[in-house]
């Protein structure tokens, strides 16, 4: 795709660009259309959302867009099924849709209680049922006769929970699985519209349960996914123990999660690759043995942008997610590159003449050296370019924040741990000796995750918490703290709640008089004196249009000067040392959504799928 250059927005703020100008795929079929030409169904993902289906003639390559018939609010398919009368399912932003590729259109939609399905299957009388994050919400679709029935949230927990396996059996009972935090399976009466958990709360076990459908008609499922784990039986609403369960016929189904990517064709073809970074479809046929490379177009708006930073040789890198790809912008040429990613870069950070990366999923932690060239990560590879350095799952999978210390050696990583997990650990990584230190949440603050970091003087570490659990995990601790620890030491002097009822220190940043400034939840800066331990200031910042997450937090960026500014989603703001004021510096023409450095007089940041810049007055 060709880029367009820089552009002035006016009162000092330009707009560089898309950094991935690519989309992502959240389900992908083979099938056929109404006249039996072989047809590629493509969900398409971008910083938007799932805003559109891609239709791909596999014969010649030509591409057909259908825009979801309902606002996808930023939410995109998790599951999708084709069904036995070729019709393609999903359910997200609380919406369950049809596409029927015989007459190249959506011919169903209905909104219904939150929010977006995990697991997606069809009963032997062809009606669709799909199950939902975060309450266990069930719905059923009769294409024979249009019939929808919602039958709302059937299972409550004091944490999201994840479905990711739903089954019925031959009398069209209904059987789903529950995760991460606390294992279940479900039972629905698809007539009455009664649920009824399975296992006893002795039973359940950390993890995610699983239900699959047998040829003989009947249901199987285990408390938690394991090869050596005991087997229930369900059929007509019953369920049995029945310990190993040897012979395995799983009825076979065109579904998944957002990974569904079904390659046979009616005719025996076989679709290869469908690949949207480069737009090139790859089918053979086997019976010919002939294969095609054909390509295409589609419309995006670009990945979605997680974190910017000022690398090494002078440039603004960062990565965006689905896809996952990492990006570098060279302000004096007006150049871009891109590259595949591994994983989702949710954290960045400079030191010295090497550029670090954080990230999602089993909090990994990169090198890259900008003076050399790009080679692919690879564990283990010495020569890759990012190098792999380490993963801490599942102390910590979600990087929140990536701290280069001043000393020039110790790089510091925290973040929330594994899906279904309490407690995120912290990261020590020596870069001399290239070894690690890894603390569990039980040796920091137990049932909290760290959040934000800044290098106190004296070799001390201040950390800000969250009371965040892991993706579906359960929230224990009742509010977050600041803490101090020692780095020599690697242990807690000091903790406390200072603020009272923050859930969330999302960033921190020292000055250069030795005090911290802070960001907590979404409306709440705060100067820190870390001598005295004591809140010196507090204030709301909704008038500057509050603070925006983002799983790597960077709000601060230092200045000349030793200034430090802070970034809202309508005001950029410089902090008045002498009164802790927050004052307006410029007002932005876009939301402010992603932080940020500061490069030759601008501060970088991110909205959507663009990088901006701000030239600072003076």
């Amino acid at each position: 795709m060709e880029r367009a250059g820089t552009q002035a927005m006016g009162d000092g703020f330009f707009d560089h660009g898309v950094a991935t100008p690519n989309s992502n795929h959240r389900g992908t079929v083979a099938t056929r259309d109404g006249e039996g030409r072989n047809i590629v169904l493509v969900w398409l993902f971008d910083h938007r959302g799932g805003y559109a289906l891609l239709l791909l003639d596999a014969a010649t390559g030509k591409s057909e867009e259908f825009p979801m018939p309902f606002p996808p609010g930023g939410d995109c398919p998790y599951a999708s099924i084709l069904s036995s009368r070729n019709r393609l399912y999903t359910h997200f932003n609380s919406h369950f849709v049809e596409f029927d590729p015989a007459v190249r259109a959506f011919t169903f939609h209905h909104e219904t209680a939150p929010r977006m399905a995990m697991s997606m299957t069809e009963d032997d009388a062809g009606r669709i049922w799909s199950v939902t994050y975060p309450n266990s919400g069930v719905v059923c679709f009769d294409p024979a006769n249009g019939q929808f029935r919602d039958y709302g949230h059937l299972y409550s927990q004091n944490w999201p929970q994840y479905q990711r396996s739903v089954a019925a059996d031959d009398a069209g009972w209904i059987y789903f699985a529950v995760g991460n935090t606390s294992g279940q399976i479900i039972v629905l009466d698809p007539a009455g519209g009664e649920a009824r958990p399975v296992l006893a709360e002795a039973e359940r076990l950390q993890g995610t349960a699983f239900v699959y459908r047998d040829e003989n008609g009947k249901v199987y499922g285990q408390a938690v996914q394991e090869k050596d784990a005991d087997w229930y039986e369900f059929h007509k609403g019953e369920a049995r123990k029945i310990g190993r369960h040897a012979t395995q016929r799983p009825k076979a189904f065109v579904a998944s999660s957002q990974a569904l990517f079904h390659r046979a064709f009616p005719d025996g073809s076989r679709l290869v690759t469908c690949d949207l970074i480069e737009r090139l479809l790859t089918v053979e046929d086997p019976a010919k043995g002939q294969t095609r490379e054909l390509h295409f177009d589609y419309t995006s708006e670009g990945a979605h942008l997680m974190g910017v930073a000022c690398a090494p040789d002078g440039t603004i890198c960062g990565g965006t997610a689905f896809p996952m790809r990492f990006f570098r912008y060279a302000p004096k040429t007006d150049a871009w590159t891109n590259h595949a990613c591994y994983g989702q870069c949710n954290t960045v950070a400079r030191q010295g003449d090497r550029f670090f990366v954080g990230g999602y999923t089993a909090g990994f932690l990169l090198e890259w050296d900008p003076a050399r060239p790009w080679v692919a990560t690879e564990k283990g590879r010495a020569d890759s370019n990012p190098r792999f350095l380490t993963e801490c799952t599942p102390d910590i999978n979600r990087p929140h924040t990536l701290l280069a210390h001043p000393d020039g050696r110790t790089l510091i990583m925290a973040g929330t741990p594994d899906y279904g997990y309490t407690g995120g650990g912290l990261l020590f990584w020596d870069r001399a000796t290239g070894t690690r230190t890894l603390l569990r949440h039980t040796e920091i603050l137990p049932d909290h995750s760290t959040m934000s970091l800044a290098a106190l003087p004296g070799g001390k570490l201040l950390g800000g918490s969250t009371t965040e659990a892991g993706t579906g995990g359960e929230q224990k601790a009742k509010q977050a703290e600041l803490y101090i620890l020692d780095l020599a030491t690697r242990r807690i002097e000091w903790h406390e709640p200072v603020l009272p009822g923050v859930q969330s220190y999302m960033d921190l940043c020292l000055a250069s008089d030795g005090r911290v400034y802070g960001l907590a939840d979404y409306n709440r800066f705060f100067a820190f004196d870390p001598v005295r331990r004591k809140i010196l200031h507090e204030t709301n910042t909704d008038v500057f249009g509050g603070i925006v997450y983002q799983q790597g937090h960077r709000k601060f960026v230092s200045g000349p000067g030793g200034a430090i500014y802070v970034l809202f989603k309508k005001y950029i703001a410089r902090v008045e040392p002498a009164t802790f004021a927050l004052v307006p510096v410029a007002e932005s023409p876009v939301p402010i959504a992603f932080g940020g450095d500061f490069l030759d007089g601008r501060i970088y940041f991110g909205s959507g799928s663009h990088l901006y810049s701000c030239q600072l007055p003076g």
